[in-house]
């Protein structure tokens, strides 16, 4: 049977992104766990690793004004179901962390904490989190002052005093609380 594992990276920040990540392994790789528990150095080791030795894998996004006109919930299901359907192979089964199902024509299981129970979904919780850090890091140098590099997007001391000093820039989420308050 071939499962993939997806997750996401980005539901809570203020700005960029959500990115989704869909992964089939052939094997698990020693050392998955849950991206928020691994070190940035240890996270792109084993991206590295997972692109190398995984059957497939592949990122799904939705962009700000699909989170700004869906929700961040809608958003990310979008940004799940199309990384898997990105997949070069199709699966048999799609294990997903967390509560809610993407919609689509394979059999789908959510799984709370999967990024710490499922090497797939571990593994994609990891690629998730590497590509939209170095996007993120990108677009600090795009939007100076902010401190994205930093921060990544989610809500810090820093970033709401960027905030209230430059006020929103194009990758500001403005169906955000924090956001809107100042447009």
């Amino acid at each position: 049977m071939i499962i993939a594992g997806v997750d996401e990276v980005g539901r809570g920040p203020l700005a960029g992104a959500v990115i989704t990540a869909a992964v089939i392994l052939k094997s698990p790789i020693e050392g998955l766990a849950d991206s928020k528990k691994l070190t940035p150095k240890k996270r792109e080791i084993l991206s590295a690793q997972i692109k190398e030795q995984a059957i497939a894998y592949a990122f799904g996004r939705a962009e700000v004004e699909e989170i700004d006109t869906l929700n961040i919930h809608h958003a990310t299901l979008l940004a799940m179901k199309r990384a898997v359907e990105a997949l070069s192979i199709k699966p048999d089964q799609v294990l997903v962390d967390g509560l809610h199902l993407p919609k689509l024509n394979i059999p789908c299981q959510a799984i709370v904490q999967g990024d710490d129970l499922i090497p797939e979904i571990s593994a994609a919780s990891i690629l998730a989190k590497v590509f939209r850090d170095a996007e993120m890091r990108a677009l600090d140098a795009i939007y100076p002052g902010y401190g994205f590099a930093e921060h990544k997007g989610y809500s810090t001391v820093a970033h709401r005093e960027a905030l209230n000093r430059l006020g929103p820039c194009m990758i500001h989420r403005r169906s955000f609380e924090q956001v809107a308050t100042l447009l």
